[in-house]
């Protein structure tokens, strides 16, 4: 005798009268409309070592590498490895929901895409990429100020986009973007405050990816393993849209990424300081945002200049070596929030880490390399793909946890496996 599906789910229908609308699938089955190239990706994590077979090595180094030793990197996802969960059973979670509301607008899924320079360096227009999949899942995508598209173009796809500003410590150019970014359209400003100076980063160099991207044998020997990336990223990008250029670091054009002067449009950062972020919150009308905070003390100055939000970061690991996670000191800074919304990025790859996150007082969290990677491999699709595992693993561990909302998840729900508490 065979059992069908449908013998299963006759079997354990409820009565009519009390039936709730299923909120996940009895068994995981292949997807359908996706890309072949990732229909075995399962998770967050598998994305990186397929974006490892397409991508040349120096791109796919860039994306990947840190700083130094990578001892931040490390500890971005060793720090979730020291909590662990003690779940609630006997719940009806068959309502429960992951809808979030942030600055007023309302989000299917508590996590956005953060914000990565030279996107469409990986991934052929990658930044309208990523921002096009983020506007179909209804999660908010942050464009960065190193991107090779103009920010126009990205708001003009995404009308809810936001934009993440580097800036010097000169007012005429932070007053310049500023006046850019608000007459482009962008509701939501972020400064980056974690690049003060040049981070040194030697597994980029290691892997053969500097900037600017000097042009050598080595180089072209690396792009032409990679065909697939050559000929619908690289190849593609030139024929149609010229040589990209630094599109966004100021009101106007920027070096192409080959220039030997295209360093110049990054200095002067080490002058930058709270005086600036003042004038920001003069000029910008909308919401202002931190990025790249950890320290609680200077969250509260944040506060106190009147800013929107702030994301706890120490940028994926890319900047000071060994720089704590920001899980370390999330809750010390949301406690000390008042009405000032905290985010988070670094780390995030799985539904846990997002609720882990926000036990801890984030609000929300920005998830960055799994969704370029996602996207350097299969486009669109690829991040619509990856956005949709992660919202799939937060509404299943929900469910497991014992929670129908988010504001359910608290820390009596987690405790310390390792570590010092």
């Amino acid at each position: 005798m065979t059992i069908t599906r449908d013998d299963l789910t006759a079997s354990v229908q409820e009565p009519a009268a009390t039936k709730a609308q299923p909120t996940e699938p009895l068994t995981w089955s292949m997807p359908t409309g996706v890309p072949r190239r990732i229909r075995n990706v399962l998770s967050l994590l598998d994305f990186e070592e397929e974006a490892r077979k397409f991508l040349p090595r120096p791109i796919f180094g860039f994306i990947s590498g840190a700083a130094e030793e990578n001892a931040a990197l490390s500890d971005n996802r060793g720090a979730f490895a020291e909590y662990g969960f003690v779940p609630r059973v006997l719940n009806n979670v068959s309502q429960r929901s992951m809808a979030t509301k942030l600055f007023g607008q309302t989000f299917s899924a508590p996590f956005g895409i953060a914000p990565m320079g030279m996107s469409a360096l990986c991934a052929y227009r990658g930044d309208l990429v990523l921002t096009q999949a983020a506007r179909a899942a209804n999660v908010p995508m942050i464009m960065s100020g190193s991107s090779l598209i103009r920010l126009e173009e990205v708001i003009a796809a995404n009308p809810d986009a936001w934009f993440q500003a580097y800036l010097p410590g000169d007012e005429t150019r932070i007053e310049e973007l500023v006046h850019r970014v608000q007459n482009a359209g962008f509701k939501t400003l972020l400064l980056t405050v974690d690049v003060t100076v040049h981070a040194n980063r030697e597994n980029n160099i290691r892997a053969g990816f500097t900037t600017p991207l000097k042009p050598s044998l080595q180089l072209m020997l690396d792009g032409l393993s990679r065909p697939g990336w050559l000929t619908g990223v690289a190849a593609k990008t030139v024929f149609k849209h010229g040589m990209p250029h630094f599109e966004n670091s100021f009101a106007t054009r920027g070096a192409p990424i080959i220039a030997k002067t295209v360093m110049r449009d990054f200095g002067a950062r080490d002058h930058l300081n709270w005086e600036h972020l003042a004038l920001m919150r003069r000029l910008f009308k909308g919401r202002l945002i931190v990025k790249g905070l950890m320290h609680p003390d200077d969250a509260r100055k944040a506060r106190e200049h009147g800013v929107d939000g702030v994301i706890v970061s120490n940028h994926g690991g890319r900047q000071l070596d060994y720089t704590v996670s920001p899980l370390r000191t999330l809750k010390e800074i949301a406690d000390n929030a008042g009405d000032m919304t905290v985010m988070f990025d670094s780390g995030i790859r799985r539904g846990t880490d997002v609720l882990k996150a926000i036990a801890l007082g984030a609000k929300f969290v920005f998830v960055g390399r799994p969704f370029l990677y996602a996207a350097s491999i299969a486009g669109e699709a690829g991040a619509a793909h990856a956005i949709k595992i992660l919202k799939e693993e937060v509404l299943r561990d929900m469910g497991l946890l014992g929670i129908n909302s988010l504001d359910e998840m608290t820390p009596d729900l987690m405790r310390r496996v390792s570590g010092i508490a």
